[in-house]
């Protein structure tokens, strides 16, 4: 019991460091004059796939067995899989929600709440489109950079060669020029966007206007650091609690850990889209996305072979096949919040082809 009672406790400690977080990397960005999309996309993103980061790179360099290494081979699959289905699945999730509490808040006729819905749209909540087509624009971009960099992932881990280790270096520079390209275009956005969001109070200061500079870098800090040891903790207690319930480590490690090593920026998908910020939820997971795409794959890629399994091959293929779909729709400017949520689905077809594949 006292696996399950850790497990509540280290999501509730992320999800409140989530709060403070996505609260302090909104000023961070404002300090910085980054454009809104980039706080997510670069900002967020870089605090909440750092964590994951470190495990590929503790795995692979201090791994003294292949097996152990495979661990951050597998960290290094599991988190764009978790991200391009759960991730965007859950914010699909939040925002019919969302939709659906304020169409009938609306409806409801003044003086009278809850007397039942007055005469409204006969559209449903999920039928809304996700932000602007400039929103979609900016999103299906990243996706069409994500894409060809995973589908090159993946291919290398299909094949044996000499210089392979060397080809990691490529997946650095990769992130390094989205990087500048993502801090440029937000900065012209950022010239050109009329539509001004009022940033909360920073909780560190919360009777400051405009709060300091060290009090802002001090809670995005603090709160960073909250979440990686309360996301390490969650992890420890699912390897746990997974065979307690019956499940392989194998299992665990494939459908879960990837699950507990993203629930930041799950988390902060579910803030910003209370807090009414959709395209900050989608730039996070998108830019995270980006981060784990390159950067653990460049490690793996140097300390490991680098050599796929059946289950690593089918996790590639699910998160292809969700972000091709997600892609279509954002390209198309169709991406409704009921299409959103459809992504979360993905993630169950990759559970029940595991099956045979572990079987």
């Amino acid at each position: 019991m006292i696996h399950f009672v850790l497990l509540i406790v280290c999501a509730g400690a992320i999800y409140l460091s989530c709060e403070w977080f996505v609260n302090a990397v909104e000023w961070l960005g404002e300090r910085l004059k980054v454009g809104k999309m980039a706080v997510g996309t670069i900002l967020a993103a870089f605090g909440t796939a750092l964590p994951e980061s470190v495990v590929t790179l503790v795995a692979v360099t201090t791994g003294a067995t292949d097996e152990a290494k495979q661990i951050g081979v597998g960290a290094a699959m599991g988190g764009p899989l978790a991200l391009a289905t759960v991730a965007y699945g859950v914010t699909g999730a939040m925002l019919l929600l969302k939709r659906r509490r304020e169409r009938l808040e609306a409806a409801a006729p003044t003086g009278a709440p809850g007397s039942g819905p007055a005469s409204g749209p006969a559209s449903g909540p999920g039928d809304e489109t996700v932000g602007n087509a400039k929103d979609m624009e900016r999103l299906a971009k990243d996706q069409k950079w994500f894409l060809p960099i995973f589908f090159l992932k993946v291919a290398l881990g299909l094949v044996a060669f000499a210089f392979k280790p060397a080809l990691g270096v490529l997946f650095f520079a990769a992130y390094a020029v989205y990087f500048w390209r993502e801090i440029r275009s937000s900065r012209a956005d950022e010239d050109t966007d009329d539509e001004e969001e009022e940033l909360e109070p920073l909780k560190l200061q919360p009777k400051a206007a405009s709060p300091a500079t060290w009090a802002v870098a001090v809670q995005t800090l603090a709160t960073l650091v909250v979440i990686f040891i309360a996301a390490h903790f969650f992890v420890k207690q699912l390897d746990v609690i997974g065979p307690m319930l019956g499940l392989s480590a194998t299992v665990t490690a494939l459908l879960l850990s990837p699950i507990a090593t993203e629930l930041p920026e799950i988390m902060n998908a579910v803030i910003w889209v209370r807090q009414g910020k959709t395209r900050l939820a989608l730039a996070n997971i998108s830019g995270s996305m980006m981060i784990q795409a390159t950067v653990p794959s460049g490690i793996g890629l140097i300390f490991t072979s680098w050599q796929f399994d059946g289950p690593l091959l089918w996790s590639g293929i699910v998160t292809m096949a969700a972000i091709t779909y997600l892609l279509l729709t954002m390209r198309a400017h169709r991406l409704t919040p009921a299409r959103l949520a459809v992504a979360g689905a993905f993630y169950v077809v990759f559970a029940i082809g595991l099956v045979p594949l572990l079987g």
